[in-house]
């Protein structure tokens, strides 16, 4: 049996996660769907006819293929499609154990994951998840419904954290076949991939709205020089000794802020979330910094 939302989520959770489906409410979804409010621009249209050009209309909307058939100037009318599909894009690999004495960036990861979910469910949109190491771990496709939005809230919850490497150039590609149409893809990871992975993020980002989220300290890679040190590969359990003091990760693009950047040039909308916000504050504040549509 499903075990209730209360002992997942306090009650303090439940009230701010009920502050967050106001505020994606409140927020512009775009300059094309009208008074529509949410946190997210960029909702879907659903194309619906062509009508002839008349005085007024945008240039923009001219379906040129139909004006060069009929002589005359014919444009595309859409219907808003007013339910967001969200997906959310968790990971799960070794290095997400990390963390200290308030957890582990796995365990913030999964709150603000939850977080998502239940708000989604409050607002009535289509939620999914996408759980990844080096591989898919979990896939819940997006759909409707408290009841699968509590599937995706209690899997990101309760997904068991295996030992691998992370595969983001992966996720992210299968994220973008996941979404048939434009919607919000929101990344939950510490970003810790030596490929390229923004060149994924980018093609995401050039297709959907996607908001990045870093877990991780300014200072995660950095290391005191006290000389040889032996360490373990988080997602490998391999040991390695290495020299502290020639460890740079400023512009190398290992440190949090590096990764960040990268994503941002990316095209996403990213923030660097810390082992010490609460997870929902954290949500709560991205979201009410995201720039409307009618200030672009």
């Amino acid at each position: 049996m499903t075990p209730p939302v209360e002992t997942v989520l306090s009650a303090g959770d439940r009230r701010r996660l009920s502050r967050l489906h106001h505020t994606l409410r409140r927020r512009a979804a775009g300059a094309l769907v009208g008074d529509y409010r949410s946190a997210f621009r960029g909702r879907g249209l659903e194309f619906e006819e062509v009508r002839p050009y008349a005085v007024g209309d945008d240039v923009r909307a001219i379906d040129w293929n139909v004006t060069a058939r009929a002589g005359r100037p014919y444009v595309k009318v859409f219907r808003e499609e007013r339910q967001l599909t969200l997906l959310i894009v968790l990971d799960l690999s070794g290095s997400m154990q990390a963390g200290g004495h308030t957890g582990s960036r796995l365990q913030l990861a999964a709150r603000m994951a939850a977080g998502l979910a239940h708000a989604a469910a409050l607002a009535g949109d289509r939620v999914g998840l996408l759980a990844f190491s080096d591989r898919t771990e979990r896939l819940l496709p997006p759909r409707a419904g408290r009841g699968h939005a509590w599937a995706v809230l209690r899997a990101a919850l309760l997904a068991p954290p295996p030992r691998r490497r992370t595969d983001l150039t992966g996720a992210l590609t299968r994220a973008g076949r996941l979404l048939h149409q434009r919607g919000l893809v929101c990344v939950l990871s510490d970003f810790i991939d030596p490929g390229p992975w923004d060149r994924a993020l980018a093609r995401l980002a050039h297709q959907h709205t996607v908001s990045v989220l870093v877990l991780g300290e300014a200072k995660d890679t950095a290391l005191p020089d006290v000389g040889l040190v032996t360490v373990i590969d988080a997602e490998t359990s391999k040991r390695r000794v290495i020299d502290a003091g020639r460890l740079r990760p400023r512009g190398s693009g290992r440190s949090a802020p590096d990764r960040l950047l990268r994503a941002r040039r990316a095209g996403a909308r990213a923030e660097q979330v810390s082992l010490l916000e609460d997870p929902i504050d954290a949500l709560l504040g991205h979201f009410r910094r995201l720039p409307s549509a009618t200030a672009r």
